[in-house]
């Protein structure tokens, strides 16, 4: 699997699209029916339009890497800046249920959390979040029975699969480039 190479986008043409994958159902006395479309984690996938202003010698390295993913139709590896989240906070488990509470934690039901429990006796693992009962606490379920507390690191790795739907390559003056892609996000085993 390829990784886009480590070239931060400028803001000036940054920007995020999500495209929830829903479908609805009208019924003719008003009811409308939403209705998820395919697995929950792949319900809001996401288009960034993104704009690197390098040299020119580093933009050549963005081109080639983009022709090199369009000839051989792979999805690639990017993070998008601000996408990863790292928190710390407290946990309570009760029976299977931990319930984390992390002060704004930012953090959306059905997404994948890495934890790391720093204090207590709870296992550390990957798990996708339940439930989200506040701003400041969610849900995950563990694999065993337990009665503990302490305290917790979340972390949301940023890091998803993307295909480039296109790209620009401008040379405004000698030996400066930029170049302007569109990534979107795609789910891949």
């Amino acid at each position: 699997m390829a990784t886009f190479p480590s070239f931060t986008p400028t803001y000036s043409g940054f920007r995020k699209k999500s495209n929830p994958v829903v479908r609805n159902v009208r019924f003719g006395d008003g009811y409308e029916h939403r209705i998820l479309f395919g697995l929950a984690s792949h319900q809001s996938p996401k288009v960034f339009d993104l704009e690197f202003n390098e040299s020119e010698e580093n933009a050549d390295v963005i081109e080639a890497f983009l022709e090199s993913r369009e000839n051989d139709h792979a999805s690639f590896d990017f993070t998008p800046h601000g996408e990863g989240v790292s928190k710390t906070g407290t946990y309570s488990q009760s029976g299977t249920t931990i319930t984390v509470t992390i002060t704004k934690h930012g953090i959306a039901i059905g997404k994948t959390v890495t934890l790391d429990f720093t204090s207590g006796s709870a296992t550390d693992g990957t798990f996708i979040v339940a439930s989200s009962a506040s701003d400041d606490t969610f849900t995950v379920t563990a694999s065993a029975s337990a009665t503990n507390s302490g305290n917790v690191t979340a972390t949301v790795s940023g890091s998803k699969k993307f295909v480039c739907e296109g790209y620009t390559k401008t040379i405004p003056y000698n030996n400066r480039a930029t170049v302007k892609v569109q990534f979107r996000e795609v789910f891949e085993p």
